[in-house]
């Protein structure tokens, strides 16, 4: 009976450590946004409109924003070029011309992070009309 149970406890120990490893791991940098869709309702065409999408670092490790990509040339997103640390507050600035745009709009922001999770995208939506006497 002992001999059981020491192979059994054995067979535990094998198979659990490793698992119980794996979740030991840290959980890394991780955006908490206060909001990650802004509508700035109507806007008149031609205007340009901008809104600062607020954030922190709530993981473990400090956040690294490699890169933020606007989905066409009149949404253009400025990021933080340095590390956000741990608990730190920062923004996404992002600028929507809207020349030449017309009715209904979605655009979005890729950011490419080291954060968990992979890529965030961010949206910015309204609706532009002909400015009067147009």
């Amino acid at each position: 009976m002992n001999k059981l149970f020491s192979c059994l406890l054995m067979a535990l120990i094998t198979i659990g450590l490793p698992v119980l490893a794996q979740q030991v791991k840290t959980d890394g940098a991780n955006f908490n946004f206060e909001v990650e869709e802004y509508n700035f309702g109507s806007i008149k065409q031609g205007e340009t409109v901008s809104y600062e999408f607020k954030f922190a670092n709530n993981g473990s490790e400090p956040l690294v924003i490699s890169n933020a990509a606007g989905s066409c040339g009149c949404t253009v997103p400025v990021y933080p070029k340095s590390p956000i640390a741990v608990g730190q507050k920062a923004a996404i600035k992002v600028t929507f011309d809207s020349n030449g745009k017309m009715g209904m709009i979605d655009k979005t922001v890729t950011l490419t992070s080291n954060a968990k999770g992979g890529n965030k995208i961010l949206h910015i939506k309204g609706n532009v009309e002909l400015p009067p006497g147009k």
